[in-house]
């Protein structure tokens, strides 16, 4: 077999190893870490969380990259391209600058078999630390204790939010998800609870491995106006704060976190309020309530689960008045679709269902049915309560571009587009670069341009 020479070549290699797309276990990567001969000698701060990981490793970078650190972020899934995954002082790594890594990942696992995500996760792991940054924040892809990233004994844990996902493999409820969580702590080392709520089994698992349990509420809090925040923690406290760039009502939950580790931290990575101000202030999160200024506005989310699109129509609902609200809707079949869905119909006037370029999508005609299902119900709904119907178009597309153009051809100027449901959606729109939209009823007829 001739061996791969570019990183598509590589990437396309991955997924020929595997006869599953996901086996949970750490023992073949660890093996495999073992043998590449590699260690994270720079502080690593590891995220796990249903919702929230994204941001919180954004702001985290953000702000250590402010205090004057060299930082390395791994992240996942990425939107459009791979190399978002890994970023050098915020800077995606070359595609060039992966192949030595995919080449000693291959000669060191010995045909050992790798899914196409652990493969993936070794050739950044070790391209970390060859790099050898001041900070490494590692994103957990699918859980904790049985994902790839845990194989990393991490100097601090983030656990941010705890909801409803990927329930095949973690678990029924958000006990058993929180659980599975809560294996990126270790034994005296700082664990961050950014979860206002957080399942008994996450903290029980906690006290039992002898982790250093920070809670909100308890060891860290913050408070604010419409204007400012403030933060206390157990000895340190940043007063007159503004709020992060990150659009949405749950992002100051993500920032106490990053606060706390950032504290946990301080012997090793100190920071001043400066670097807090400018971090929060200069971060940057593409596809997390990202509201693209265009006629109309267009706002992108990668939201796909009852936790997170609960958070985006609240977001919605704040963004001020809009005369229609046109949606462009992907998601995989195994998400909660028909849990998730009405807490977006009293805010969408029409539908724009896409199919996306994977197996585990439902296809573009199976969500159509799945809004028509819910429409239905929640017509029948206010019937019963005396109230009129509305009407609501829903239509189905090829990929997330042409159900963008759709939306944009019935679209007024004042009116929004919101693309949600998956990161795959999302990337739909973002592959040839941010659109700027422009309605093609943006200028009353014979106006002149």
């Amino acid at each position: 077999m001739t061996a791969p020479a570019t990183l598509s070549d590589w990437l396309a290699h991955c997924e020929r190893q595997h006869t599953k797309t996901i086996d949970m276990g750490l023992d073949r990567v660890a093996a495999v870490w073992s043998r590449l001969g590699r260690r994270l000698k720079m502080p690593v701060i590891t995220v796990a969380g249903t919702n929230g990981k994204g941001s919180t490793c954004a702001m985290l970078e953000s702000i250590a990259r402010q205090a004057g650190y060299r930082t390395g972020l791994y992240t996942s899934p990425h939107l459009v391209h791979f190399e978002e995954r890994c970023r050098l002082n915020a800077e995606p790594m070359a595609a060039q600058a992966f192949l030595p890594h995919f080449e000693a990942v291959e000669s060191a696992r010995q045909g050992t078999p790798l899914t196409w995500f652990e493969f993936t996760t070794l050739v950044i792991l070790r391209a970390l630390a060859e790099a050898a940054p001041d900070v490494v924040i590692l994103e957990v892809g699918l859980g904790g204790r049985l994902d790839a990233v845990n194989v990393i004994d991490a100097d601090c844990a983030v656990i941010a939010t705890i909801d409803l996902d990927h329930m095949e493999f973690l678990g029924p409820d958000r006990e058993s998800i929180g659980w599975e969580k809560a294996h990126i702590m270790r034994a005296g080392r700082p664990a961050i609870v950014g979860d206002p709520k957080p399942p008994a089994r996450l903290l029980e698992h906690g006290a039992a491995v002898g982790a250093d349990l920070w809670l909100v509420g308890r060891d860290f809090n913050f408070s604010g106006d419409r204007q400012q925040w403030n933060w206390n923690g157990r000895s340190q406290r940043f007063s007159g704060l503004a709020y992060p760039a990150l659009r949405g009502a749950n992002q100051l939950f993500n920032a106490a976190g990053v606060l706390a580790a950032f504290e946990a931290l301080r012997d090793r990575l100190p920071i001043n309020a400066q670097a807090v101000r400018n971090g929060l202030a200069f971060v940057e999160l593409p596809g997390r309530f990202q509201v693209v200024p265009g006629q109309p506005t267009l706002v992108l989310d990668v939201a796909h689960n009852p936790q997170s699109v609960s958070t985006l129509a609240l977001n919605l609902d704040s963004m001020g008045f809009y005369p229609r609200t046109h949606a462009v809707f992907g998601a995989m079949r195994d998400k909660a679709i028909a849990d998730f869905l009405p807490a977006m119909l009293p805010l969408v006037d029409a539908w724009h269902c896409t199919s996306l370029p994977t197996p585990r999508a439902a296809s573009a005609d199976e969500l159509a049915q799945g809004v028509r299902s819910a429409l239905a119900h929640a017509a029948q709904a206010d019937v019963q309560r005396g109230r009129r119907p509305r009407e609501v178009p829903v239509q189905a597309h090829a990929d997330p571009s042409v159900a963008l153009r759709a939306a944009l051809a019935g679209a007024d100027a004042a009116d929004r587009i919101v693309v949600f449901g998956s990161f795959f959606t999302v990337g739909g729109v973002l592959k040839e670069g941010l659109p700027r939209l422009d309605s093609p009823h943006a200028r009353a007829p014979g106006a002149r341009s």
